[in-house]
């Protein structure tokens, strides 16, 4: 499914290629081009030219370069993206955040520095 278009809270399984379910850890470097789902746990690093979607009890423990990044879970590291960062009610992000749009849910945690401005 092409980004582009799509509202990033509309994504339902079906919508993502890849999707770590929430028994998998992984450790290591990702890169890719589809949207992405995080229901586990991941440490290393992200880089996408996509949407990255850190689902509800997820843990996410690297640095993350994408297109846009919704976090209902939780990320500990620095995020890039080069449209919309998206924190939920639900999310946390410890770390810093740099993204032309940056929207924080009521609810949500952030802990970081935040700068906003076009990629």
């Amino acid at each position: 499914m092409e980004n582009k278009g799509t509202d990033l809270l509309d994504y339902d399984d079906a919508d993502f290629n890849t999707i770590i379910a929430p028994d998998i850890s992984f450790d290591g470097n990702i890169a890719f081009s589809k949207p992405f789902l995080v229901k586990g746990k991941v440490s290393g690093k992200i880089t996408a030219q996509s949407d990255l979607v850190v689902d509800s009890g997820a843990v996410v423990n690297a640095d993350i370069q994408a297109e846009r990044v919704l976090v209902r879970g939780s990320v500990n590291g620095n995020i890039s993206a080069t449209s919309l960062v998206f924190l939920t009610s639900t999310g946390s992000v410890n770390g810093d955040i740099s993204s032309a749009q940056v929207v924080l849910e009521q609810g949500g945690t952030f802990t970081g520095r935040c700068t906003m401005g076009e990629k």
